[in-house]
């Protein structure tokens, strides 16, 4: 979509800053564009509907009468196909604050820009709009799956896990992949967790799951070991599975048989399940830290866990989460609660890694702060593991 044939809303009450905005949007080519003076009258525009709608908002937050949180609040609840842009002098933290609930209320936003805009911040926003017709949906999810199809599913190991790389920062070499599992349906192919985790849950059958997993993953690492690259993997393991008594002695066993260096072997658990007292949670998990294995705590900062609880789980490494990792180089306030994470790490001797790295400047910007590992789609999206091995010989040419 041409940008001269975009409609803009800008809603700011000083008439300096609102005049400079729309002057700072003709000089890009907009055509179409309408000044307000406060949220109520932006609503007003907004909620007209026999009128073009409005592509883009550019809403100041500090308005008298409806400011523009409650205008957001508003565009969400009456579903606006249009995108926001925030503009404001407030304090970082606070516009952070209020970035993180535009998107918990659904609102398509494009960013911040902070006053005094320039037109360099105002473009790059503008060009991230795409309208909606052309946003890209959520794939069609399948919710009716019933016991005896999922009960078939684990007859038949339909379950397969692919595998998305780790890279350590300082060198770009692979140190290993975790693995996310979907479901391979005969006829609806590749079926999402989401769909299968919560009839697993309900049934019961999350270790026998879990075993799937463990078995396809471990086979596809020893692959990759026979082929010359000695890297490990990751496998995401449900608390419950590490509730059971024996499960860790299982495991130890299975390794034993298979020959295989648990070294190489990461088990990973969210940080919600460091709050958890049950005992034989940390007996499985302290008994496979003595035996080598590595232990993952997944989530880093989205599980209000405390410190003194997250010490109790013996973990060799912390994975960030991707809503501390994105976008931090520009966002102070993330990069502090990104640099805090950091240096946690570095203080308890732990490995960090940072999860969601999209972007160069998340690569470069992580690589600064001294970051451990990255993963994300800047790096590789999840593969199948048998493509792993020529992924990793085209990815060492960059390095």
């Amino acid at each position: 979509m041409q940008i001269s044939d975009m409609k803009f809303l800008v809603a700011e009450d000083d008439d300096f800053q609102r005049r400079w905005l729309a002057i700072m949007l003709a000089n890009l080519g907009v055509k179409n564009i309408i000044e307000v003076a406060d949220g109520l009258s932006a609503l007003k525009i907004l909620e007209d509907r026999d009128a073009t709608p409005v592509d883009i908002s550019i809403i100041d937050l500090n308005m008298p009468g409806m400011d523009g949180i409650e205008l957001i609040r508003h565009i969400a609840k009456d579903d606006h196909p249009g995108s926001v842009i925030l503009a404001s002098a407030l304090d970082r933290s606070l516009l952070f604050s209020v970035e993180t609930m535009s998107k918990a209320y659904g609102v398509d936003l494009l960013g911040t820009i902070e006053k005094p805009a320039t037109p360099e911040n105002l473009l790059a926003l503008v060009n991230l709009y795409h309208p909606r017709s052309e946003r890209r949906k959520p794939s069609a999810t399948i919710t009716s799956f019933t016991f005896v199809d999922v009960h078939r599913a684990l007859a038949n190991k339909e379950f397969e896990p692919l595998f998305q790389p780790k890279v350590e920062l300082a060198n770009g070499r692979v140190k290993g992949a975790e693995a996310f599992t979907r479901w391979c349906h005969p006829e609806c192919g590749y079926i999402s967790p989401s769909d299968f985790i919560p009839v697993l849950e309900e049934i019961g059958e999350m270790e026998q799951f879990a075993w799937i997993v463990i078995e396809k993953s471990i086979a596809a690492c020893k692959m990759w070991h026979q082929r010359g690259y000695p890297i490990s993997v990751s496998i995401n393991l449900a608390p419950s599975c590490l509730a059971h008594a024996e499960f860790a002695d299982k495991l130890i066993e299975f390794i034993a048989m298979q020959e295989f260096d648990p070294q190489y072997i990461v088990i990973e658990v969210t940080e919600s399940a460091a709050v958890t007292y049950a005992p034989y949670f940390l007996e499985n998990l302290a008994r496979l830290r003595m035996k080598g294995f590595g232990i993952s705590v997944d989530d880093y900062g989205t599980g209000h866990s405390s410190m003194q609880q997250l010490l109790r789980i013996p973990f060799s490494e912390l994975k960030i989460d991707r809503s501390f990792v994105a976008g931090a180089y520009t966002n102070h306030a993330l990069e502090l609660v990104l640099s805090a994470s950091l240096e946690v790490c570095r203080k308890l001797n732990k490995e960090s890694v940072a999860v969601g790295v999209e972007t160069q400047h998340d690569w470069d910007f992580l690589h600064k702060l001294g970051c451990t590992y990255a993963q994300g789609y800047y790096i590789a999206k999840p593969m199948d593991g048998g493509a792993l091995p020529m992924w990793m010989d085209e990815w060492a040419q960059f390095f």
